[in-house]
């Protein structure tokens, strides 16, 4: 069962993605503050829990039910596989490829799920003009990481694969919320879904992994979980699912080229990374491919 048709994005739905891509920027640096304590899987974990605990605590708030039968329970279970394993890829994945090869792959998402939505929903399908800015924007994605690309002699084929693989199944969780019966459902229960099958699988996929057991918790590994668990993955997931119960996907979904810019942006401000002006001009370009694909056609 398709969704009813969603509109184009308003000044509205642009400035809450901008405010979400920042938050997912933000998300690398605070990932890399808490390693010393927590392993990158263990922490996605950790957020997972968080935040379905407090998902709970908002539905029963506002009187939302998630629990009730309404049909979307395979695709509610799929779409949590689907963002459990997308997480595990990436994190394998860098243990294999540099970190900037694997932003390049996993931001392949916003291009297949545009591809996507575009062979299964009709109303979802852009114009050239618009896939051009999805190209432009991806460009400009590659220039901001450039050297990061071409650094390393050793083989990154395997870390590589996984990005692509993990781009992947985050364009597939996006088109499933979209064309299926979690369309209609609210954003709290779409959310639910992927929160409480993600904190099931994610411990199992860090035991498997061997990941340390966590060691002395400082204020900064305190700090990064809980913006991880309350910020990123209750309070900004729970705003990319209500965007997509409103708005056309595929226009929403290129502004994820948004969200390692402003990784790099937060890295140089909080970890005294540096900044070229190569970057500069590769943010200029994502942002007109951005324009781009959110241009109305025309009558």
């Amino acid at each position: 069962m398709l969704a009813p048709d969603r509109q184009p994005l308003d000044a509205r739905a642009a400035a809450l993605m901008v405010v979400l891509t920042m938050c997912w920027g933000m998300q690398q640096v605070a990932i890399k503050l808490a390693l010393p304590s927590v392993g990158p899987l263990t922490q996605a974990a950790i957020r997972s829990l968080l935040a379905g605990l407090l998902l709970l605590g908002w539905a029963r708030w506002r009187g939302i039910a998630l629990f009730g039968r309404d049909g979307t329970l395979a695709a509610g279970l799929m779409a949590g596989v689907l963002f459990a394993a997308e997480f595990c890829f990436i994190y394998a994945g860098l243990a294999h490829t540099s970190a900037s090869r694997m932003v390049v792959f996993v931001y392949l998402a916003p291009i297949l799920t545009a591809l996507g939505l575009a062979w299964i929903i009709p109303g979802e399908r852009l114009a050239p003009v618009q896939w051009a800015g999805v190209a432009l924007a991806f460009a400009g994605l590659v220039g901001a990481f450039a050297d990061g690309l071409s650094a390393g002699a050793r083989s990154t084929l395997l870390g590589d694969s996984f990005g692509v693989i993990a781009a992947a199944l985050w364009a597939a969780t996006t088109v499933l919320v979209r064309a299926t019966r979690l369309a209609q459902a609210s954003a709290e229960k779409t959310l639910f879904y992927q929160l409480g099958v993600s904190a099931l699988l994610l411990p199992a996929a860090a035991l498997l992994a061997g990941e340390p057991a966590v060691g002395p918790l400082n204020a900064v590994a305190v700090g990064s979980l809980l913006f991880q668990g309350v910020v990123v993955a209750f309070a900004s997931y729970l705003g990319w699912f209500w965007l997509l119960t409103r708005y056309l996907a595929g226009r929403l979904a290129v502004f994820a080229f948004l969200a390692p810019m402003f990784g790099v942006l937060f890295g140089v401000w909080i970890l005294g990374e540096t900044l070229s002006a190569r970057f500069a001009l590769a943010a200029v370009a994502v942002g007109a491919g951005i324009a781009l694909v959110n241009l109305r056609r025309a009558r």
